[in-house]
């Protein structure tokens, strides 16, 4: 067979073992001064920056199991945009901190060219991701999708925009990339709920079915850490608990404007005191990680 019958050829140079991977990924922190604060414990801030790393990228891949399966094609689209969206946020965030506290990172096979965001990503355990459990549970219905989006982005958003002043300057920035990007999934979903709200009768009997089903779970994002409360006092994280009043005008003027009451559920609990920040997650999570980890943890020493 000569060099030109398959159109792999190029990518595979000289190794078939790395055809599904691609090559020369740069590093998305090249060339940024990743010095960590005076005053700031650098594990407290890696361990910061992978809860809300974590948070991204999970919500990220339930988006992307859209594709192909939303209601239209435009909604397809969309979603998986902001799939895309939290996903390079969570690139990012991974990235800091690794490099704020390499030690987070797994140990690969040796020769692994796999980078440090990308192991974080693919080969650690369910116990050790830190994303809070709302963003971990199935898509279900459209509306329910649309609930759970419209929870996670109002909260993420109120606490990017707060961390566009975090004294980690690399924290700052990706904050500040994040805050226009969440702006559109706030409102893109705020627009669906209203549109579902009052809609039909059958749209608006789903919507309320979703929001009873995520809305259990929203106490778990104003649960503040240990490790958020110490990256809150030294100037370089937010506590989530001081944004829950602005969440929460957001989400009664939407409850508001659609006609629908805002739900009176209690909230999950904890499982031994502990919730998704502290690895304790719901069985929906392992099967995430089965399907979003199984090509990495295959091939460990292929290139991404």
């Amino acid at each position: 067979m000569s060099e030109h019958e398959s159109v792999y050829d190029g990518l595979l140079g000289g190794d078939d073992s790395q055809w599904a991977f691609g090559t020369s990924f740069e590093d998305p922190l090249a060339g940024v001064d990743t010095t960590v604060p005076d005053g700031v414990d650098a594990g407290a801030l890696a361990a910061y920056c992978l809860m809300l790393g974590d948070d991204a990228l999970v919500h990220s891949h339930r988006l992307s199991q859209w594709a192909s399966n939303a209601p239209d094609l435009e909604e397809d689209i969309a979603l998986s945009n902001v799939a895309l969206d939290l996903l390079g946020q969570a690139r990012l965030l991974l990235a800091r901190a690794a490099a704020a506290d390499p030690d987070l990172v797994p140990a690969l096979p040796e020769g692994s060219p796999v980078p440090p965001e990308d192991a974080l990503a693919f080969f650690r355990d369910e116990a050790a991701f830190r994303n809070v459990r709302l963003a971990e549970q199935e898509n279900g219905d459209f509306a329910a999708t649309v609930v759970r989006l419209l929870l996670l982005s109002s909260h993420r958003l109120a606490l990017l925009q707060r961390l566009v002043a975090s004294s980690d300057q690399v924290l700052a920035a990706i904050a500040a990339k994040g805050v226009k990007e969440l702006t559109y999934h706030r409102d893109y979903a705020g627009r669906w709920f209203l549109t579902l709200a009052q809609g039909t009768a059958e749209s608006r009997r789903r919507l309320l079915a979703g929001l009873a089903l995520v809305w259990p779970l929203r106490a778990e994002l104003a649960r503040t850490h240990p490790v958020e409360r110490l990256v809150a006092e030294q100037g370089v994280g937010v506590d989530p608990a001081s944004v829950t009043d602005e969440v929460d005008v957001l989400l009664e003027q939407v409850f508001s404007v659609s006609g629908v009451e805002r739900p009176g559920l209690p909230a999950t609990g904890t499982v031994a005191g502990g919730a998704g920040r502290e690895g304790r997650h719901s069985e929906a999570m392992g099967r995430l990680l089965a399907e979003m980890q199984v090509v990495a943890r295959a091939h460990p020493t292929g290139l991404w």
